[in-house]
């Protein structure tokens, strides 16, 4: 089937930019595999209009909203996308191959935690990473924050949990804190208790604290953690798109140009998957940015 844009992923990024393409009488394709970063999450939050909405209320009507204006969602996966003559060729896991002028890749990213006991099971709901989506809700409570392979993502965290709360407590766990960075907490009235992390201490269906690997136990009510951001870039990578060099701050990362395209004219890429800071509705702002773009570049084409 041939259409004017494919969209790769429908969160945030992806269905805004659909949303203007469809409103600008493009035919425009969302694929999308039916996993959100945000699945674990129970609401939305700093999202102007919308705040506290739940993450599938926000995804459904904005797939209503395209499909109203003409533009299609399939549940589906894309496993390849193929340069060729007319723009791009690409093969879906369960469906019919796809032509189309341009691409937008919204595909996100996944957060790696720290190899704890209980982490994972409590993400989402009384373990997270973002204090601007979560923080609000926690204020004036019992906060800790655990140390992972994000050093410095960890390391704000701590500093930046004093606005919401004066009872936190970070755990660098293996993390050598260097006398700076120790001091500096310590002058945010953030309380250090080093010493390897076991465990989060659930009881009931409710985190009460974090457990030492030596045994001992720390009562906190929410865990921040900060964890890796792997993006799901893996389609880009493999057509040939450019990344970052080692030297860049997004090193490893697809790069793009002010407008959202790669290195290969025609590929876009907007969201997480290629910057790992953007909230839900700073992944809807850029994917509204290049969805127009991406009209741009067609009508230069047309």
């Amino acid at each position: 089937m041939d259409y004017d844009v494919v969209i790769v992923g429908g969160g945030a990024a992806g269905l805004s930019a659909a949303l203007l393409l469809a409103r600008s009488l493009r035919r425009v394709v969302v694929i999308d595999s039916g996993q959100p970063r945000n699945a674990p999450s129970s609401h939305v939050h700093g999202y102007l209009g919308r705040d506290g909405v739940l993450p599938d209320d926000l995804l459904a009507a904005g797939r209503s909203e395209i499909v109203g204006y003409g533009g299609e969602i399939v549940a589906d996966r894309v496993v390849q996308i193929e340069q060729a003559s007319t723009g791009f060729v690409l093969t879906t896991a369960g469906g019919p191959a796809l032509s189309s002028r341009a691409v937008l890749v919204a595909s996100g990213l996944r957060d790696v935690l720290p190899d704890i006991a209980g982490l994972a099971e409590r993400w989402g709901n009384d373990v997270h990473h973002c204090p601007y989506c979560h923080g609000y809700e926690v204020r004036d409570t019992a906060l800790g924050v655990i140390g992972g392979n994000n050093r410095p993502f960890s390391l704000h965290q701590a500093s930046l949990l004093r606005q919401w709360s004066s009872d936190v407590v970070f755990f660098p766990n293996l993390i050598e804190l260097t006398d700076d960075e120790r001091d500096r907490l310590i002058a945010r009235e953030v309380e250090i208790i080093d010493g390897a992390v076991a465990q989060v201490i659930v009881e009931d269906d409710r985190l009460q604290g974090v457990e030492l690997a030596d045994g001992r136990r720390v009562s906190r009510d929410t865990v921040f953690v900060g964890p890796t951001f792997v993006p799901h870039d893996e389609l880009l990578t493999a057509a040939g798109c450019l990344t970052a060099d080692d030297s860049a701050p997004n090193s490893g990362w697809v790069t793009t140009d002010r407008t959202g395209q790669t290195s290969i004219p025609g590929l876009f890429a907007a969201g997480n998957v290629v910057t790992e800071s953007a909230q839900a509705i700073g992944a809807a702002g850029a994917g509204a940015a290049t969805g127009i773009a991406i009209n741009h570049y067609l009508l230069a084409r047309d």
